[in-house]
């Protein structure tokens, strides 16, 4: 993983492209018109360019030897709702259409609900509808994580810090049911104010299921036996993913902490113990 962080620097030389795929031991290296989006991949895989757009590069892939094939788009929007418009219909005009596994993955610059900010102005509801609005249309969904909710911070604290989740991997249905195991992570924030993503496939026909807490006072309940099937949506349901949760909260403490090393004040120490 730290392998991972470290090779995570920006690609602002195309020039330096043959340089970056020695480093990084990839055979294939693809960037965008604008230089911004970079994809680096291994010779196990065939690469087609579909779309090469200003805020998103559009690839068929498939390994060698397959017949299955996956289309990734990755994204790096612009940061105002105007010029997404432009973003949101370039994807529309193939996702829509889209027969294979198709995945969406990037930094969109923009949320998808309220719970999806923490701090700073309210949000502008135009920008969150056209973004919906247009995942709807691609038909594509948001793929579940593991991580803290928040995948940018603006590296202010106090009443200054703005967390969002600004990051984020979709996926269509075609691509659900063939990789049903798919998992995404929001990792830990290094040198940049994004959180990286990975993205993974277990190919294990026989996964072991993740073990449920059961509570022993439950089987007093006179309606324990007509529910024991739905206990694990119940509890869902109920309470939310809590672990998610704490993950996400304990990105915000990170912040305060950050702030009390560099300036051990008594007020930082009060922030920090409050949070």
């Amino acid at each position: 993983m730290e392998e991972f962080q470290r090779l995570l620097e920006p690609f602002q030389r195309p020039d330096k492209i043959e340089d970056y795929k020695r480093r990084l031991g990839m055979q294939t290296a693809i960037f965008n018109l604008t230089g911004k989006i970079w994809l680096f991949v291994e010779d196990l895989f065939e690469v087609k360019v579909l779309v090469d757009h200003e805020q998103h590069i559009t690839i068929k892939l498939n390994s060698n030897g397959q017949q299955e094939e996956i289309v990734i788009s990755i994204v790096y929007a612009k940061c105002t709702n105007r010029e997404r418009l432009d973003l949101w219909g370039s994807l529309e005009d193939f996702a829509s259409q889209m027969h294979k596994p198709l995945i969406m993955a990037g930094d969109f610059n923009v949320i998808m609900s309220e719970d999806e900010k923490y701090g700073g102005l309210a949000v502008g509801t135009n920008e969150i509808q056209d973004f919906k609005l247009s995942m709807q249309n691609c038909e594509v969904q948001d793929l579940s994580f593991k991580g803290s909710r928040y995948t940018w911070w603006n590296g202010k604290s106090g009443d200054d810090r703005i967390f969002k989740r600004l990051d984020r991997c979709l996926g269509n249905f075609r691509l659900q049911q063939m990789f049903p195991e798919i998992e995404v992570y929001h990792l830990t924030k290094t040198s940049s104010d994004h959180a990286p993503l990975l993205v993974s496939y277990t190919r294990n026909n026989d996964l072991i299921k993740k073990p449920f807490k059961f509570l022993n006072f439950w089987v007093k309940n006179d309606t324990f036996m007509e529910i024991k099937a739905s206990l694990v949506q119940w509890s869902s349901d109920t309470f939310g993913n809590i672990f998610q949760e704490i993950e996400t909260l304990e990105n915000v403490i990170k912040v305060h902490e950050i702030q009390f090393e560099l300036q051990p004040t008594p007020h930082n120490r009060e922030k920090l113990h409050r949070v």
